[in-house]
């Protein structure tokens, strides 16, 4: 299990296509094989719905699995913003192109 954990961390855009590609596979097998009146042009797009649908999911879960791997302790970000002061927004009016 752990050579499968360690595979897919370093291949993470191949294991994601990987999985695109077999949900639409699926999903074009399972639709050619019940007598569907559907069209191939709607069961391309059903099947590329599903896929999507399956991609969306393993990336939220290796969102959440990553999240909760690292405890879920990581810093926020500090942006400093201060507020603009006249000199700086009449200048920025000045040369803004719009």
């Amino acid at each position: 299990m752990e050579a499968i954990q360690s595979w897919v961390s370093k291949h993470k855009l191949a294991t994601v296509g990987g999985l695109w590609v077999s949900g639409i596979g699926a999903s074009l097998l399972a639709y050619s094989r019940s007598t569907s009146p559907l069209k191939p042009s709607l069961r391309l797009i059903h099947a590329r719905m599903h896929a999507q649908a399956l991609t969306l999911a393993v990336l939220s879960g290796a969102a959440a699995y990553r999240y909760y791997e690292n405890g879920g302790d990581e810093p926020i970000p500090v942006v400093e913003s201060s507020t603009p002061n006249m000199a700086q927004l009449v200048e920025w009016e000045l040369l803004s192109p719009f």
